[in-house]
């Protein structure tokens, strides 16, 4: 299942995509955690050092390399410079699992703890003025649509705050969306805007409140956010110890905040993947940057790559896919 952490800035979705992705891993269920986040804080929330990710290359940084993986020999694709972040997997196109070797792993995935870890990349100098940080972010977009999760595998990804994914169809790549929400008026707002964007693309939207104190923050995200409220994180003395920098056993979590994240995976397994929806969109979304820049800038029509005989599920899941040395 492919799981989206969103929220405003500073409400913590960062914190519960790694309690999220802990949780999962501390059950041995394989998990991919991506930070697709502009603030690249995901690592050090997971328990490891301020660059924990010494050695990997950032999906951004290898993005040549992953389009040249990945278009495989696609007849539609004619070279790895012609693919975008929407460009969507077709017939001949290499897919991913969530757990398996292939050069892109081996390059930009390292453990932290019992999760594995990939970076967007930081903004660096050189992208100030001239770049956007959905050029990096486009990474993932590229890998989401060619990723076959199977039953009790997870990729997590920490997203940009607020309804800054909306830039891109980022937003539609994902089985489930957790919205991270504190009890204030600003945190709900970016609910509803983000709950207003979402609804024509059916996104499967779930709210978590955060710092929640005491029954009168309880009572107003249900009066705001109604039947989308799962559940809640009460202030956390464990989290308030691993912002300071000592990440403990998560046994050491507030029994009431681990149900929740028990609540939050139980959600996760019950949500209905709808490969044939994912497929539409991911056409419906290449089409629309086609049509808007990309067409332009690649000298060609790219909606000659969508493939429409081919869906991204389980019967396409068992093919066997290549691993170039």
């Amino acid at each position: 299942m492919k799981v989206a952490f969103v929220g405003k800035g500073g409400s913590g979705k960062t914190t519960l995509a790694a309690l999220f992705a802990r949780h999962l891993g501390r059950e041995g269920r394989p998990v991919l955690a991506v930070d697709a986040d502009i603030n690249q804080h995901l690592a050090t929330a997971l328990g490891g050092a301020a660059a924990p990710s010494a050695g990997a290359v950032p999906l951004s940084a290898y993005l040549p390399q992953i389009k040249e993986y990945l278009r495989g020999d696609n007849p539609r694709i004619t070279s790895a410079a012609a693919m975008v972040k929407t460009t969507p997997p077709g017939a001949g196109s290499r897919l991913l699992r969530v757990a398996e070797d292939n050069p892109i792993y081996r390059s930009c995935v390292r453990p932290v703890g019992e999760v594995r870890l990939a970076v967007t990349g930081a903004f660096t100098e050189d992208d100030l003025g001239v770049a956007c940080y959905h050029s990096k972010v486009g990474a993932v977009e590229l890998l989401l649509n060619h990723l076959v999760d199977g039953p009790g595998e997870y990729v997590v990804v920490d997203m940009t705050a607020g309804a800054d994914s909306f830039a891109s169809g980022l937003f539609t790549r994902f089985d489930r969306t957790f919205l991270v929400c504190e009890p204030t008026l600003r945190s709900v707002g970016v609910y509803h805007q983000y709950a207003g964007y979402a609804r024509e693309y059916d996104v499967a939207l779930s709210v978590v409140g955060n710092k929640v104190e005491d029954d009168s923050d309880i009572g107003f995200l249900r009066e705001h956010v109604g039947d989308a409220l799962l559940g809640w994180v009460s202030r956390s003395g464990y989290v308030r110890r691993a912002e300071r920098g000592t990440v403990a056993p998560l046994e050491e979590l507030e029994p009431a905040n681990r149900a929740v994240l028990d609540r939050m995976v139980d959600t996760v397994d019950r949500t209905e993947q709808d490969r044939a929806t994912f497929t539409r969109l991911a056409h419906e979304f290449h089409r629309r940057n086609a049509h808007a820049w990309a067409n332009e800038r690649a000298g060609v029509d790219l909606t000659s790559q969508i493939d429409p005989d081919f869906t991204l599920g389980p019967a396409v899941a068992t093919r066997p896919v290549a691993v170039p040395g």
